[in-house]
């Protein structure tokens, strides 16, 4: 069993390798190697493994798998309880799944176990105003419990020296350099999201496009298509805005906007069977849908 962990370590290393290449997929398959030769190893293994959870999570993150990064995040966590990379990667998708009040918990989570993470601040300041605007003032009556971080893991993670690339973080979670540059990446990834909504609200919906796409090329969010998808409905380019809505039910098969935007495009292309197939799944999720029962009476009506 001893000589398990060399061969492992070596397949971490190169998964970093194909990760700083751009190959997530590659990068992935060898995270996951790795986790099935440290799999007999038990508790003695458990940083790290909790650590190619994580790092596998940000491939998956890269690649628009949101579901399959929160279930490796929740893994890693599982076995180094309170980790920030898994806390925070876990955050991105599920902010990126639009499920806010779990993405409000963890980057809540993160800044008990080290407040000077800025991308925590930001994270909390984002899901602030996105759960204002969806459940009005008394949106914080609406969240699950945020644990309560104990004071042997918010001093765990500042061993390293302080100035160090990965100072906040837990020596086993630092992926030599490759899922790291993930964060950077989806921050990019969010501004230009932003900048395309602002470009939406100015009626500059080509511009937007330009935005949505740009962001898409660093990360694939479900809302940036939504939003893409949008901006195609109003230009009359409804194959592409079938297109973005299918990429966004791909990574959230019930979002709404999704399936109410995906049902608009087809109806501007004539195939109301599967607009109306569209809008009967999102009835299901959301039964009093105003605008997805007037589509529908429409739809009946073609």
């Amino acid at each position: 069993m001893a000589a398990a962990s060399p061969s492992a370590s070596a397949l971490r290393r190169a998964g970093n390798e194909e990760f700083r290449r751009g190959q997530y997929g590659p990068a992935a398959a060898l995270y996951t190697r790795a986790l099935e030769l440290l799999e007999a190893a038990g508790e003695v293994a458990a940083e790290e493994r909790s650590a190619l959870l994580a790092n596998r999570a940000a491939c998956h993150l890269k690649d628009g798998a949101c579901g399959l990064c929160v279930a490796d995040c929740s893994g890693a966590l599982d076995l180094v309880p309170f980790g920030l990379k898994p806390l925070l990667r876990r955050a991105a998708a599920y902010e990126a799944l639009e499920r806010y009040r779990l993405a409000y918990v963890d980057y809540k989570t993160v800044l008990q176990v080290d407040c000077s993470v800025q991308a925590a601040h930001d994270g909390v300041n984002r899901m602030t105003k996105a759960l204002l605007e969806k459940d009005g003032v008394n949106w914080r009556q609406k969240l699950p419990p945020i644990p309560t971080v104990p004071l042997s893991a918010q001093t765990r993670w500042s061993v390293p020296s302080a100035g160090a690339p990965g100072a906040t973080a837990p020596p086993a979670a630092a992926p030599g350099g490759g899922p790291d540059q993930t964060a950077a990446g989806v921050e990019r990834a969010r501004t230009l999201k932003e900048e395309g909504n602002e470009l939406v609200k100015k009626g500059n919906h080509k511009k937007a496009v330009e935005k949505y796409s740009e962001s898409l090329k660093l990360n694939q969010e479900c809302a940036a298509y939504t939003n893409r998808a949008l901006c195609y409905l109003a230009l009359k380019q409804y194959e592409e805005a079938v297109q973005d809505c299918t990429e966004a039910l791909r990574l959230d098969p019930k979002n709404v906007k999704a399936l109410y935007r995906r049902a608009q495009a087809l109806k501007e292309l004539k195939d109301y069977k599967s607009s109306i197939a569209d809008i009967k799944s999102l009835l299901k999720t959301e039964p009093k849908n105003t605008a997805a029962l007037r589509l529908l009476q429409e739809l009946s009506r073609a």
